[in-house]
């Protein structure tokens, strides 16, 4: 399985948070890491995005059809992230959109097996891969991408 963890891109502070919407800042994030998606994804993917705006604004930016989960809501444990994604026994890839510091929490314990407080800059993302060597599930980084360096 290839798990993508996409943080939203830059948002607008606001009083009613699942309305902030992507700044001028962030709609270019968000097109920049959607172009270098699109040039490594496999021709079918499942996309699910958090129902908070800005989230949703930053799946846009992929140009392909997208589901949307209460589960990837801010706050969202990392068991409703998994459980969303099916990891890691969904077969292909699925793009995540959604939030810190619970992608950086999950990256964390996919990763190194310990709770901790890892950090996903904002319309970042961490490509995980799950294999089986010797009958057991290991967790390979494929890559961690912050949109200033594409």
């Amino acid at each position: 399985m290839e798990l993508i963890l996409w943080r939203h891109a830059d948002a607008a502070e606001g009083e009613r948070d699942l309305e902030r919407k992507l700044t001028g800042k962030g709609r270019k994030q968000a097109a920049r890491v959607a172009q270098w998606l699109q040039h490594r994804l496999p021709s079918k993917f499942t996309a699910i995005s958090s129902p908070a705006r800005r989230a949703r604004e930053t799946a846009d930016a992929l140009k392909a059809r997208y589901k949307i989960s209460d589960r990837l809501a801010p706050g969202a444990q990392a068991g409703d992230l998994v459980e969303a994604a099916g990891w890691p026994r969904h077969k292909g890839a699925v793009v995540l959109v959604g939030h810190q510091p619970d992608f950086g929490r999950l990256a964390a314990a996919l990763v190194s097996g310990s709770a901790a407080e890892w950090s996903v800059k904002k319309g970042g993302l961490w490509w995980l891969s799950s294999r089986v060597r010797g009958g057991e599930v290991q967790v390979v980084v494929r890559a961690v991408i912050a949109p200033d360096l594409i």
